[in-house]
């Protein structure tokens, strides 16, 4: 296991779309390791590949909830409901942060590390953090998903 790299907006590898996980191994076994030490180094609660030059459809998850730390590989909102404008930041846009609208709860499918399927579903910010990092997966970061009438606010620290 190993802390990576975190990419930051400037790389453009933040807006491409990632591929497909097609081999369950050990190749995999390490990428999702070494994603849940940098989470947990960097205090996220949400890190997919791309973010660490990963074009893979990988993400890793723990908002701090009775979910508990989850590996998301493929996964695909299966469902969506209500709504929640909420302040969003991202480790790869670090010191900025945004309103955004999210749906309130979704529902998703997802492979684990050995390529069996699960579902999921939760509200709140766990809600908000599946979309936040499936976007990701494709090229997508949160500022451009702001609500209305809102703007990126950059912090000072």
């Amino acid at each position: 296991m190993a802390y990576r790299i975190i990419k930051t907006e400037e790389n453009p590898i933040l807006k491409k779309i990632s591929k497909q996980v097609t081999d369950f191994d050990e190749k995999l076994w390490t990428l999702l390791d070494d994603m849940k030490d940098t989470l947990y180094k960097a205090d996220g609660v949400g890190l997919a590949a791309v973010q660490i030059g990963i074009l893979k459809r990988v993400v890793v998850i723990d908002t701090g909830d009775d979910h508990g730390f989850l590996e998301l590989i493929n996964p695909e909102i299966t469902e969506r409901k209500g709504e929640q404008r909420e302040i969003e930041g991202c480790l790869s846009l670090p010191r900025k942060s945004g309103v955004t609208l999210r749906p309130r709860w979704v529902k998703f499918k997802a492979q684990d590390r050995n390529g069996n399927w699960y579902e999921a579903e939760g509200e709140g910010l766990f809600a908000r953090c599946v979309c936040h990092e499936l976007d990701h997966l494709e090229g997508i970061v949160f500022t451009q998903k702001l609500a209305e009438g809102e703007r990126v606010r950059i912090s000072e620290d």
